[in-house]
């Protein structure tokens, strides 16, 4: 067989070759074909002697090239046959050319436009914050990115997913319509391609949001994306700031060796089972978390501030009067939330508190603050009866609800355990410090058995979905209809208690609207505001898991007459000094008369204003982080 190629492949070959190089290949060849027909025409004409005049050479050139561009300078044309042959020849040419190039460039021009609307192109932006993934969540975080960045300079925030450009833009435009001066662009691609990953520019990044697919297992997906990103980064000045929501805590383990110190890994179930244990006993903790994740009122800020060097925690604490200071974090170290009262705080420490904006963490000036000694009251603090719980449904993280339960619970508390053992097999932890559990079988959505429970008789109620055996959708159905029943149980008899709700979409607690401070819904959307605080700052991942561990100091409300005298109006700087007396930091109060108006936000003020003074009742609480 011969192995020599005709030349007619060749030619073949090479012009499929041309052809395949793309618009600008294409006009580079046309314009290479135009320069050759040019010469050989005009070289024609010279050696013929048929132009008229005896024109030069360079003349002759530039006649032909006019010809080509424009067919109607022929028209112009004198001379003999042979030279009128001649530019039609090259204007026939010229006709062909630039017909093929307005071709090629009108292709090209749709090709761009299709690559454009499928979202290929490489994002240009720096400090902007990337979301690799899509699902509910996605919505959440957009709209909190919007809030946060209100003060900031042409921010962006861009989303890569194996999904449509248009389609995703269409969805936010839809359930988030005002993005403020926050631009979001979208890209189609795979984030698990490192690939397609360089459009999105992480090296520019100022952070990186890895979201959990709708799957039934997302994980691995999730680990697979921060590979992809550790590839795509090698070359980086600065290490890439990863947040990662994992959901098996089998697969937490391998997200930490994969991420390493770049990211910070969140274990969504271990979340939600804290802040259902702790929502639960408290009432009015729920919306306090809220004003704290959200971007909606007031959050948590760290900075430094030279002016303090020197002088106590306790001192800093009345420093700020639009500002509720809560820890500090000391240079190269992890925060400390309620550290001791007499810790001074050094250079390149960090004050931690809560307010409206990072730009409203502002001093006071004033070293002196008017403090009403005279009505600073230290009335003992009692725990409180035993607790009667009912606990409904079952998944992975009840037993770690009962284990937090037991760390905060009064001595002779009791849970009764309710699951359906068709969809769950409940094994609660035994050998609690301060809980008594028991448990029973049932279908938990069925009305005559949840009638038969009386419910009027326990304190709290935690509703679980079955997210172990059934898919998202199916659990939560099974929650909402639950739900119903217990509420319309509970307005029935005149009942009061707090109820603890679990539903993983976040569309499905939309449905389920919040009836006051004590029913309370806990779903993916908290989730979603915690990704997108860790996002703006890394430190606060180990804080608020601190503020979620039993272990060191939590928030809790405690009432009001433990701190000061209710018989007269005082200012927030004597509550304040009277709470760092008992090594306690409060940061706001729970009004008792508006804790069923949701527009008082259900009587919870978080951050007051130091100088405003409040007329305090027996039955109003103020919130402290403590340790106990």
């Amino acid at each position: 067989m011969s192995s020599r190629f005709s030349r007619k492949d060749r030619f073949r070959y090479a012009f499929d070759t041309m052809m395949s190089r793309g618009t600008a290949g294409l006009i580079i060849w046309l314009g290479m074909l135009s320069a050759v027909l040019i010469l050989i025409f005009s070289t024609i004409v010279l050696l013929t002697g048929i132009a008229p005049e005896n024109q030069s050479f360079p003349t002759l050139l530039w006649m032909s090239l006019m010809r080509t561009m424009d067919p109607g300078t022929i028209g112009g044309d004198q001379g003999g046959a042979g030279f009128l042959l001649s530019m039609l020849l090259v204007t026939f040419s010229g006709i062909f050319i630039f017909s093929t190039l307005i071709g090629i460039l009108t292709t090209g021009l749709e090709a761009r436009l299709e690559s454009l609307r499928k979202g290929r192109s490489r994002v240009v932006e720096t400090g902007h914050t990337v979301i690799l993934g899509w699902s509910q969540q996605v919505f959440t975080i957009i709209s909190e990115l919007s809030i946060a960045n209100e003060n900031q300079k042409n921010p962006c925030v861009a989303i890569m997913a194996d999904k449509d450009k248009i389609e995703m833009e269409d969805e936010i435009r839809n359930k988030v319509p005002d993005t403020a001066n926050t631009r979001v662009v979208c890209r189609t691609g795979k984030p698990v391609e490192p690939g397609d990953l360089e459009l999105m520019s992480l090296h520019t990044s100022k952070s990186i949001i890895i979201l959990s697919s709708d799957s039934d297992n997302p994980d691995p997906e999730v680990i697979k994306i921060m590979l992809a990103i550790n590839t795509s980064s090698k070359l980086r000045e600065n290490p890439v700031h990863m947040v990662a929501l994992i959901n098996n805590p089998d697969n937490i383990q391998v997200a930490k060796i994969v991420g390493g110190d770049q990211a910070e890994v969140i274990l969504a179930g271990d979340i939600i089972a804290r802040m259902v244990a702790q929502t639960c006993l408290q009432s009015g903790l729920s919306v306090i978390y809220q004003e704290l994740l959200d971007y909606d009122g007031d959050e948590i800020y760290f900075q430094e501030e030279p002016l303090l060097t020197g002088i106590s925690y306790r001192e800093a604490l009345l420093r700020y009067e639009t500002s509720s200071v809560i820890g500090l974090k000391a240079e190269g170290k992890q925060p400390v939330l309620n550290p001791p009262m007499n810790t001074v705080i050094k250079e390149g420490d960090s004050i931690i508190a809560v307010s409206e904006d990072d730009d409203t963490v502002v001093l006071s000036g004033k070293t002196a603050v008017n403090t009403d000694m005279e009505s600073i009251f230290h009335a003992a603090y009692e725990s409180g009866e035993p607790d009667r719980i009912i606990m409904l449904g079952w998944n992975w993280r009840a037993s770690i609800i009962i284990k937090e339960l037991s760390s905060y619970l009064p001595a002779g508390s009791s849970l009764t355990l309710v699951a359906d053992h068709s969809l769950c097999s409940p094994e609660p932890p035994v050998d609690l410090r301060n809980l008594t559990v028991t448990s029973m079988q049932g279908d938990t959505s069925d009305r005559r058995l949840l009638e038969n429970l009386s419910i009027q008789q326990y304190n709290h109620i935690i509703l679980l979905s079955y997210s172990d055996s059934l898919d998202v959708q199916s659990a939560d159905a099974l929650t909402l209809m639950t739900l119903l029943h217990i509420r319309d149980i509970a307005d029935k008899l005149g009942s009061h208690f707090s109820l603890i709700s679990e539903m993983r979409d976040v569309r499905n607690r939309n449905l389920a609207e919040i009836s006051g401070a004590d029913d309370y819904i806990v779903s993916d959307q908290l989730l979603s505001l915690l990704l997108t605080q860790i996002s703006e700052n890394k430190d606060l991942s180990s804080l608020f898991w601190d503020l979620f561990d039993p272990e060191g100091s939590e928030i809790y409300l405690k009432p009001a007459r433990r701190y000061v005298s209710c018989a007269k109006p005082v200012n927030f700087y004597t509550v304040v000094t009277s709470a760092s007396e008992l090594g306690e930091t409060a940061i706001g109060y729970r009004i008792n008369a508006h804790r069923s108006n949701p527009d008082r936000g259900y009587g919870v003020v978080v951050n007051p204003d130091k100088s405003e003074k409040v007329m305090y009742s027996k039955e109003d609480m103020i919130i402290v982080l403590a340790e106990d």
